[in-house]
C-alpha cells in the first residue's frame, strides 16, 4: 500500500513535534508547521520540489519572524515590587494628624509610622495620603 506524501509530511510534522516537547526549543515547532504546509502543498497535487521548497520556505520564514520577537519579550520581564517597595505608590488613610513630625497612617491594612514629605504640610485623620517613599519604618507621605 503506498502512502501519499502528504501523509509523510504530517508524520514528518508530528516527528518534529516529539523534540519540541522534550526539549522545549520553539524552533521544532516551527519546522513543523513547515511540514504541516508541505502537507498541504502535497494534498493540493504540488510536486516533490516545491513540497519541500514550501517546508523550507515557511520554517525559514517563521523562524526568522516569530524567534527574535519571542526573544524580546523573554529579555523583558515584568519587574515585581516586593517588600517595602510595593509600598511605594499606595495610598493610605491617615490615622492621627500626620506632619513634618510624624503621625501614624493605615497602610496596606498595617498601622505605619509617617511624616510629611513637605515639612510645613499637614494631614487629618481620615484624609487619603500617598507614600512617596518609606524611610526606615517611616512612611514618607504627600
Amino acid at each position: 500500500m503506498d502512502i501519499e506524501a502528504w501523509v509523510w509530511w504530517l508524520i514528518g510534522a508530528a516527528g518534529l513535534g516529539i523534540p519540541l516537547v522534550i526539549t522545549a526549543m520553539p524552533e521544532f515547532g516551527m519546522l513543523a508547521v513547515g511540514a504541516v504546509a508541505a502537507s498541504a502543498a502535497a494534498g493540493l497535487g504540488v510536486g516533490p520540489v516545491l513540497q519541500v521548497l514550501v517546508f523550507v520556505i515557511v520554517s525559514v520564514a517563521l523562524i526568522a519572524v516569530v524567534r527574535p520577537i519571542a526573544n524580546r519579550h523573554r529579555s523583558q520581564r515584568p519587574e515585581l515590587a516586593t517588600g517595602i517597595d510595593a509600598l511605594k505608590g499606595r495610598q493610605a488613610v491617615v490615622l492621627e494628624r500626620v506632619d513634618g513630625s510624624g503621625g501614624r497612617i493605615k497602610l496596606a491594612g498595617e498601622v505605619w509610622s509617617a511624616r510629611a514629605l513637605d515639612g510645613g504640610s499637614s494631614y487629618q485623620p481620615g484624609q487619603q495620603v500617598d507614600v512617596v517613599e518609606i524611610d526606615g519604618a517611616t512612611a514618607v507621605v504627600l
